[in-house]
This record gives C-alpha cells, structure tokens and sequence, in this order.
C-alpha cells in the first residue's frame, strides 16, 4: 500500500509523504559467490533466456558468468590481451532473451598512445562454453562500456577511454567515446562507428539515462570537468554540462519530492559522495544538495535504486581503500524527508569487500533490489539478496 501511494504521488508530480519513521530499514543476507582475481567490472543480465538474472564478471584475465541460482561458473572469454581486462557490457538487444556480451581490456592505467582494447563474443548454441572474440577498433585506454538504446529502437555500443590520446594527468587532446553499430553479421560486416565526444578528460566512468520519456537513452559522463549530458538527436550527439565539479562516478534517481538527482563520486578514485538536484532551467547547473560523505578512501562505485520499495531512491556507495590506504566499504544513503534534507547512512560491509564495482537489480524474482559487489584486494564476488520486509 505504501509503495503505491508513493508511487502515485510521484506520477501525479506531488511531494511524497515520507517521514523518519515511515522509511523501513534495508535488510540482506550477503553471500559470497566465488573467490576472484580483481572483478574490474560487474554487469546483471540473462545470459541463457531462462528468465533469470545472471552475473557477468570481467576479472582480471578471464570473462565469465555465474548461472542463476546455482551461481555456477562460465568461462567464456581468457586470455584475449596481455595486459589486464577491464570491463564489459551485457544486455538483450534483439529481443530474444538472450543478453549480447562487449568487453574491454589491455589496461594500462597512465599510458595513453598504444594499449587498450575492444572485443565483441559472439556466443556459441552452448552459451557455458567459450565465446569467439571479434576484435574492435578501440582507442587507447579502454575502460568503460555500455549497450545504449538510441533511434530507432536500434542499439549501440558505446566505448569510453579514461585518458585522450596522447595526454597526461588529464591534459591533452580529450579522449574519444565512441559509439559502434553493430552489423547484421558481426563475424563477416564491418563495425561502423562514429565520435560522440572528443572534449572531456579523465573521464573515470559513465551512465544510461533515459529522461525524455522516450525509447531512446542518453548518457551521463562524470569526468575532470564535471557531469555532462548527452543526447543523440537528428542532427547528431548534442551536450550540456551539469555539473562543473571533478567527478569520478555517477548514477542518477530520484528524490521523494520527484526531483531527480545526481549522486556523484568526486573527484575520481575520490573521497566525497555528493548529491545534485535538476534545476528549474535546463541551462542551469546541477544544484549540490548535500555531501553524504568526506570520507571515502579511493571511491569507485555507486549505485542508486529502490532498494526498500517506497517508490523514491536511495543511494549505494563503495570504495576499495586501495591507493588511499585504510578500511574499504560499502554504505546505503536513505532520504528521510521529502526535500531530502535528512540522510540515513546503514553500513552494508567494511574490511571484508573492498569493492571494484556494484550493480543493482533483482536477481531472485521476488520484486525487490539486490546488490551485486565485486572486489579487488579482497577478492571476493558478495550478492547481497535484499530481504526488507515489503508492505502488504
């Protein structure tokens, strides 16, 4: 009844009635699912169209999937590069409940001229046995990637380096994102592609937004320059700046007064969490709401959804402690009043997870959020099953 009422509230454009008390406490089981190298990068999605949410990991050498809900390992890609893999993106783009898999490796943290590296798998009949790897043109420092909806119902993917090519500490030539088209053969055709932008720099991560109420999808970019928007229209990709401070991750929701926002890792491999509120003028730049946290030690992931089911979000941020050394974690931020000028912080893990990357979404079909973390130093792949009681 709850949830309802929330959600009504918002499409109806009217403040949501939450209060300290009304907003439920996140509670989970965390599991771990397997011992790892690295996890560089963590993508939820239906591997082999049971209908169920499978893990996808790319970790430090190999490319896998963890079947649902024996969590069983598949190896599907290894050994494709010399250097370390880095990332990859997973999700159904032709409808037949069957995800497509890109990944990226090569990684070369500082160097910016030669390294770097695309591959698209295409999947064998037996999605648990090796892939075929159909190397992309990439520029140099491969390291974030997504399937992005544009036009047409059409699907691309979407590349971004760290670094542009040739520069140094974020100065230089920007770097390239690039936005591929895969062909109707992607064994045999060519894969064609064009420049979404060539002006930011150190651009650490990037997200899939959809705020026109449309098919298509844009992109949030958080880099040396901020959090910028972008948008493929006729004419071709269009930008606006949102946010003017050095962010390293970014993610967006909304708050129980409807409003959307921004939750930021700044600047990259950073120590504040900060929240930015949409302002009335398009043109205008992103409000700072509030500094969850000045207190992370080398923040790397974040994630933002319903995890507690009262129609607004709330807010996972993780940080590895790695180059700034101390004790990693993960913690839960809750709005606690319409404009979101309380915060509740939960503790999900310390010293045990010191976290790479996180992902949200329902892997056990019961309707509510999980979470999915992968970690470096510690080496472990932790599922924590949300298990905060619903409302009737």
């Amino acid at each position: 009844m709850w949830k309802s009422v929330c959600q009504l509230a918002l499409v109806l454009g009217l403040a949501v009635p939450v209060t300290a008390q009304s907003v439920p406490e996140f509670q989970w089981k965390a599991t771990q699912i397997d011992q790892i190298e690295i996890g560089y990068g963590v993508q939820l999605a239906d591997v082999d169209g049971d209908g169920k949410t499978d893990i996808v990991l790319a970790d430090r050498k190999t490319f896998q999937w963890y079947q649902n809900p024996s969590w069983t390992k598949h190896v599907i890609a290894k050994d494709l590069t010399e250097r370390d893999n880095v990332c990859i993106t997973a999700r159904d783009i032709d409808g037949d409940g069957k995800c497509e898999i890109a990944v990226g490796g090569q990684w070369n943290y500082r160097e910016s001229v030669k390294d770097g590296a695309v591959f698209y798998l295409e999947p064998p009949a037996d999605r648990t046995q090796l892939w075929k790897p159909i190397k992309l043109h990439n520029e140099p420092s491969t390291h974030r990637m997504h399937w992005v909806r544009v036009q047409d119902d059409q699907f691309r993917l979407v590349v971004k380096p760290l670094r542009g090519r040739g520069s140094i500490d974020g100065d230089g030539p920007g770097l390239k994102i690039l936005a591929y088209e895969k062909p109707a053969d992607p064994l045999k055709d060519e894969w064609t592609y064009e420049v979404v932008s060539d002006t930011l720099h150190l651009s650490h991560n990037f997200h899939r937004v959809n705020w026109d109420d449309d098919p298509e999808e844009e992109l949030i970019v958080a880099a040396k320059e901020g959090v910028w928007y972008f948008d493929l229209t006729a004419s071709g990709w269009i930008s606006r700046q949102l946010t003017d401070q050095f962010a390293g991750e970014v993610r967006d929701g909304r708050l129980p007064s409807g409003k959307r926002f921004l939750a930021t890792v700044q600047p990259k491999h950073g120590q504040v969490c900060a929240v930015f509120v949409e302002p009335e003028n398009q043109a205008d730049l992103w409000t700072e709401l509030t500094v969850l946290s000045d207190q992370l030690k080398d923040g790397h992931a974040l994630a933002v959804a319903d995890f507690l089911g009262v129609g607004s979000d709330q807010i996972v941020v993780g940080w590895r402690a790695m180059n700034e050394p101390g004790v990693p974690g993960i913690r839960l931020f809750t709005p606690l009043d319409p404009a979101a000028n309380q915060w509740r912080e939960t503790k999900l893990s310390g010293a045990e997870i010191a976290v790479e990357d996180i992902k949200a979404g329902d892997v056990d079909g019961d309707g509510r959020i999980d979470i999915v973390a992968a970690a470096r130093q510690t080496k472990n792949l932790v599922l924590f099953l949300n298990q905060t009681p619903t409302s009737p």
